[in-house]
Parts: structure tokens; C-alpha cells; sequence
């Protein structure tokens, strides 16, 4: 394949070469390095092998062959270098983008690719912010905390009839938002919220908040953040005697959390936002793709993000066109039925259909509890 020049979805073949693939970059971000750097390959991965696919079954779209490119991105989970990454993928000229996959790097980069009129589809972003800011580029696969945060609340309530609860959040907007959005639903509920207090995303040490909350004596402890924090935060709560159940979100629920929390992983239940693998209409088939491709298991992200490459791909066979613009007048229209099952948005790009997997942990190993549509 003669390699060839690409601005705004426009290919320039080489000399010699008319008959030439146009190359079509999609732009991919989450953090390669860092805490979550697991989970942000698993994303990538997710991505990289529907490009893979795609180009092996050959992609041809207003009569011309096209190859498609993955412009993969590391944000690091922090939110300037997410917007400097943004930039370079507009300059890149990406006709679309997969990510980010925090809500705090996702939420300050869409103002860049809105401003670029580049969609973004957001595979993990569940901070409701996201596409309530006005713009017609930003579009998210899974729920959002809107609809996470009142599962666990629910679930606190109905099904571990608890009456009192003490939350902490790291801070960032995917923590705060959720541990807010679990709030309110939680009063609502007629649960009483002894506190809520704030750490941030790099803590070790939780003793000193937990302290307190002993003295609270909580039914429960809600924690807005990742596993690399949630997880030794339900370990420290278990070695001072604190019998509360620990709830977290999708940022807590990984197999990575009995690593990091040992046996008091036992202790905790956590949400998804979205169906899990083995009950997606393509998971099991999915699954076998992606370990056969990267040796390795799913970690949570990648059928999200593989959809979503899938999406922006459908927009283009719609649009006839590899156009940026094209591709983002075509978005709106998508009706997509892929490994996550049915994919429809709303007027802000969020999902007309969700839902929300809760589980718990039983001798380290995650066990769904139950799955919530929404």
C-alpha cells in the first residue's frame, strides 16, 4: 500500500499511485501510563482491533478503498495533558475520536474537538457534564453517573436495607460527580449521609478519614474514584474494623480490585455502566477475538470502544464520505447493532437504551449481582 497524505479525510496519492488507499485516521486516547494504564490499553486494545477488522474485510466508502489508521493517544488520566494530546490528534487531522476514557480528561478535551467539529465518542466517560455542554460532537456507549450513581443507591437502600452512609470521593470529575449523583438519590431514598469527604486520586493513606467514619458507625461507605484508590481504601477500612459494606462505580469494579484490596474485596459492590461481557449480545465472541489478538483477558472498556469504532465507521458508509463534517452530521441518525447490542443516542449523544451491572466480590473473584435497565 503506497503511504499517502490525509487533511480533513482527504487523500493525496502518491505519484504514480491513483488507484492508492486513502488512509483515514481515527484519533484514540486513554492513559498508557500512570495508575490506570491497564485499563486505558485495555481501551486501546479494544479499539485497535476493530481498525484491525475493519481493514481485513476492506473498507470502501463513496466508491474508493479505504485503510483506516489508529492515532493512538496516552493522556496519562490528567486533564492538561489530555487537552494538549487532543490538539495534536486535531492536527493530525482525525476525522473522529474513541475517547478519553476519564471523565476528567474527556470533559476539557471535547471543547477542542467540538471546536474542530471532530466527534467524540467516549467508550467509559460517565460524568454527566460530558454532553451536557451544549455541543454536537461529544457521544458516549455506556451509561452515565445520572443512572450509576441511583443504581447503588437503590441498591443500598432495597437490598441492604441500609439507613446511613458516609461518602468519599477523589476529587476528580468522575469521583465527585459520581459520589454526588449517588447522593442525591441516596436522600431521596431516605438514607441519612453522616458526611462526605474529599480525598484526591493519588492518595495511599486513608486512615485518618476512616478514623472518622468508624466513629460514625455507617451502614454502608460509598467511594467515587478508581480501583488503584478504592482498592486500598476498602483494605485500610478492613484493617480497622469497619464492617460497612464499601459501593463504588465502574471505576472500582475491575478483577484488578482483589489484587489491590485482598480479602476485603469481599467487602465491596460496585457498578458498571453497561451490560457485562457475558451478557453483551456478541461478548463471548467478542472475548475469544480479543484474547486470540492480544493474550490477554478484557479488563473492562474495550467492547465499548471497539463498538465505538464501529459507530464512527457506520457514519461514514451513511455519509458517503470520510469527511470530518460528514461524519458528524451522519452521527445523530446512528442505528448500530454491535457487541454491545443496540446503539441509538439522544438529542445530547447520550444512550436512548442503558444499563447498569452491579457486582460483588466472592474470594477475590467478581460475581454479578444483578443488571439494571435503564
Amino acid at each position: 500500500m503506497t503511504t499517502i497524505g490525509i487533511l480533513g479525510g482527504l487523500a493525496t496519492a502518491g505519484i504514480g499511485h491513483a488507484e492508492a488507499d486513502q488512509v483515514v485516521k481515527i484519533g484514540h486516547v486513554a492513559p498508557l501510563t500512570g495508575p490506570n494504564a491497564e485499563w486505558g490499553k485495555d481501551t486501546e486494545n479494544g479499539a485497535r482491533l476493530a481498525v484491525e477488522e475493519i481493514n481485513a474485510k476492506g473498507l470502501v466508502i463513496n466508491g474508493q478503498k479505504v485503510t483506516l489508521e489508529l492515532d493512538a493517544q496516552d493522556d496519562a488520566s490528567d486533564p492538561r495533558q489530555g487537552t494538549q494530546v487532543a490538539q495534536k490528534l486535531v492536527d493530525d487531522h482525525v476525522v473522529a475520536v474513541v475517547g478519553h476514557m476519564n471523565s476528567g480528561t474527556t470533559i476539557p478535551a471535547s471543547k477542542i474537538y467540538s471546536d474542530a467539529g471532530i466527534v467524540q465518542v467516549s467508550p467509559s466517560a460517565t460524568n454527566p457534564v460530558y454532553t451536557q455542554q451544549g455541543f454536537k460532537t461529544t457521544y458516549r456507549v455506556v451509561a452515565t453517573d445520572a443512572q450509576q450513581g441511583p443504581a447503588l443507591a437503590n441498591y443500598a437502600q432495597k437490598d441492604l436495607k441500609a439507613k446511613t452512609v458516609a461518602i468519599v470521593d477523589d476529587a476528580t470529575a468522575y469521583g465527585q460527580g459520581l459520589a454526588n449523583e449517588f447522593e442525591k438519590q441516596a436522600k431521596m431514598d431516605g438514607l441519612t449521609v453522616l458526611s462526605h469527604d474529599a480525598t484526591n486520586d493519588k492518595a495511599v493513606d486513608f486512615r485518618s478519614i476512616l478514623t472518622r467514619i468508624k466513629g460514625e458507625h455507617p451502614d454502608i461507605i460509598m467511594y467515587g474514584g478508581m480501583d488503584a484508590t478504592g482498592g486500598p481504601f476498602a483494605k485500610q477500612a478492613r484493617a480497622l474494623a469497619i464492617s460497612a459494606r464499601v459501593l463504588g462505580g465502574d471505576g472500582l469494579c475491575a478483577d484488578s480490585l482483589a489484587k489491590l484490596a485482598g480479602d476485603a474485596a469481599d467487602n465491596v459492590v460496585c457498578s458498571i455502566a453497561g451490560m457485562p461481557l457475558e451478557k453483551m449480545p456478541d461478548g463471548p465472541a467478542f472475548e475469544q477475538r480479543y484474547e486470540a489478538r492480544f493474550h490477554q483477558h478484557v479488563q473492562l472498556n474495550a467492547p465499548f470502544a471497539y463498538d465505538a469504532v464501529y459507530i464512527i465507521v457506520d457514519a461514514m458508509k451513511r455519509a458517503h464520505s470520510t469527511q470530518a463534517t460528514d461524519i458528524l452530521a451522519a452521527m445523530p441518525a446512528a442505528d448500530f447493532v454491535g457487541v454491545l447490542g443496540r446503539t441509538q443516542f439522544d438529542t445530547h449523544g447520550d444512550l436512548r437504551q442503558g444499563a447498569i451491572s452491579l457486582y460483588d466480590y466472592k474470594s477475590g473473584k467478581q460475581t454479578l449481582l444483578a443488571v439494571v435497565k435503564m
